[in-house]
C-alpha cells in the first residue's frame, strides 16, 4: 500500500480555497453595488431640493414626506430590478447595450457632479421649478426622477443579472433596501445634516461621490463592450 506524497492533501484543499475565493469576490459584487446605489442616488445633493420643496412643511409633514419619498425609490428600484429582464426582452434590446448605455448616463451624471452642476439628467430646470406649485412633492420630483432615475433603474438591471445563484435576487433586493434605509435616515436629518456641512460641505462629498460614480459607470461599460465585441477581452 503506497502512501500518498506530502502534497497530495495540499491538492484536494485547493478547489476549497478557490470556492471560498468565489464566495468573497460575490459578496463584493454586493458590497459594489451598494456604493453604485448610494453614489447614484446621492441623498446629499438631494438636501437642498428636499429643503426647498418642503419649505413650508412642519416638521411632521417633512418626516411623511421622507417617508414617502423612500419608499417610492425602493418601489421603484425593486420593481425595475425584477421586471428589467422582460422590459429588455420585449424592447428587442441586448443586455450589454444596456450596459454600454446606462454606463455613459452614468458618465454624464458623474461629470455633472464633478463640475458641481445640477445634475440636469436627473431633472431639469423647469420640473424643479413645476414642482414648487405641487402640494405633494414626494413622487414627483423627488423620488422621479431626482434619485429614482435612470441611472440607479440601469444599475439594478444590470446588477440582477450579474449571476445565476438562487439566492442572488434577494440580495440585490436587500441591498436596494440598505441603501433607501440611509436615504431615509438621511433625508429625516436633512435639516440638521445642512447646518452641520454646509453649502462647501455637501459640494465636497458630491465630488467624491462624482469620481467614485465616474469609475463605475468606465467598468460597466467596459464590461458591455466586452460582450458586444469579444475581440476586445483578448
Amino acid at each position: 500500500m503506497t502512501t500518498s506524497p506530502w502534497w497530495y492533501v495540499r491538492k484536494q484543499t485547493h478547489p476549497l480555497d478557490a470556492a471560498t475565493l468565489r464566495t468573497m469576490e460575490s459578496w463584493t459584487e454586493y458590497t459594489r453595488l451598494v456604493t453604485a446605489l448610494l453614489v447614484i442616488l446621492d441623498p446629499f445633493a438631494a438636501i437642498p431640493i428636499f429643503l426647498a420643496l418642503t419649505e413650508k412643511y412642519s416638521a411632521i409633514e417633512r418626516k411623511r414626506t421622507a417617508a414617502t419619498t423612500t419608499f417610492t425609490v425602493a418601489l421603484v428600484l425593486i420593481l425595475s430590478a425584477v421586471a428589467g429582464e422582460k422590459l429588455l426582452q420585449w424592447m428587442g434590446t441586448s443586455l450589454a447595450s444596456f450596459r454600454v448605455g446606462g454606463g455613459i448616463v452614468l458618465l454624464l451624471m458623474a461629470l455633472a457632479l464633478l463640475r458641481g452642476q445640477p445634475d440636469l439628467i436627473k431633472t431639469t430646470a423647469s420640473e424643479s421649478e413645476e414642482a414648487l406649485e405641487k402640494t405633494s412633492v414626494a413622487v414627483v420630483p423627488l423620488a422621479i426622477p431626482l434619485l429614482a432615475g435612470p441611472g440607479a433603474i440601469s444599475t439594478v438591471i444590470i446588477a440582477m443579472h450579474r449571476s445565476q445563484a438562487d439566492y442572488h435576487w434577494m440580495l440585490v433586493i436587500a441591498c436596494i433596501l440598505a441603501v433607501c434605509a440611509i436615504l431615509w435616515v438621511v433625508l429625516r436629518a436633512a435639516a440638521r445634516i445642512a447646518d452641520f456641512l454646509g453649502s462647501i460641505g455637501i459640494k465636497i462629498i458630491n465630488r467624491l461621490f462624482g469620481l467614485l460614480l465616474a469609475a463605475i459607470a468606465v467598468e460597466i461599460m467596459a464590461n458591455g463592450l466586452k460582450l458586444l465585441f469579444p475581440g476586445l477581452a483578448h
